[in-house]
């Protein structure tokens, strides 16, 4: 059957004066990031970007401060679709590459990617989450055509690792690397506020250890670190905020998870 057309393709929700969570709603669950939008003083941050399938900051020109920087918490497709329209970009070193140049090794979308079958991402078998089928339940405007998909390199990168901080001029964030589920994984953690905007390091739902460059030795080393850490709030890359409560619970679950299939 024929895609429908969709009549917007970002919504977003204001979570408090200075943040804003961006997502696409027409893009399936398992590729549907979680764009979180930071205003500061100085400049803004965009943590996450999305598929690329629509312009982000053409959506987002309202609510863009005069300077933005685009964050990526990793290189995965559904996180830097649109870090080529930002001048400045951050990324981990390990994951650099995959914004100069993006690839299969670093974003899991290859040449032989079609979007309209997730089957031929560069997956580990998933067969209990059913991946498969096209990417997106409706397109972005008539006449878009959906295999002609791909990620754009991007410009002005810089890397950052553990122990940089990210300064806004009235708030500031420390850089947590916290691999596991990617090399060069990161959060973003405000201690003030006890936030940590997490990427796919933790999120509400079945976190995926075992991508080609997934290690689940040192993704244990990044949840035992993180319920050590004073976080009231965590902003994910994918699924619903949540508290320290879930948190532990999530990070809990998880543990017991790997202890069982040791």
């Amino acid at each position: 059957m024929p895609i429908p057309i969709a009549d917007h393709w970002f919504e977003n929700v204001r979570i408090d004066e200075d943040v804003t969570l961006i997502f696409e709603p027409h893009v399936v669950p398992f590729l549907r990031c979680n764009i979180w939008h930071i205003r500061g003083r100085d400049r803004d941050l965009m943590i996450d970007t999305g598929t690329g399938l629509a312009s982000l900051a053409t959506f987002a020109k309202d609510i863009l401060g005069h300077r933005v920087t685009a964050v990526a918490t990793h290189v995965h497709l559904d996180h830097i679709g649109c870090h080529h329209e930002f001048g400045e970009c951050l990324v981990h070193p390990l994951e650099a590459g995959g914004l100069r140049d993006p690839n299969k090794d670093m974003t899991l979308a290859g040449r032989e990617f079609n979007p309209a079958d997730l089957a031929t991402l560069s997956l580990p078998s998933l067969a209990p989450l059913e991946i498969s089928g096209p990417m997106v339940t409706a397109l972005p405007h008539e006449g878009f055509d959906l295999s002609s998909y791909h990620l754009h390199p991007a410009n002005g990168i810089s890397c950052i690792g553990e122990g940089d901080s990210i300064d806004l001029g009235d708030r500031a964030f420390d850089v947590l690397h916290l691999p596991g589920h990617s090399p060069g994984s990161l959060g973003l953690w405000e201690a003030r506020t006890g936030t940590l905007f997490s990427g796919d390091a933790i999120y509400d739902g079945p976190l995926i250890d075992d991508l080609h460059h997934s290690d689940r030795a040192q993704y244990e080393k990044t949840l035992q670190r993180l319920r050590r850490m004073p976080i009231n709030r965590v902003h994910a890359g994918h699924d619903p905020s949540f508290g320290r409560d879930r948190l532990h619970q999530l990070i809990d679950r998880q543990m017991r998870l790997w202890d069982e299939t040791r």
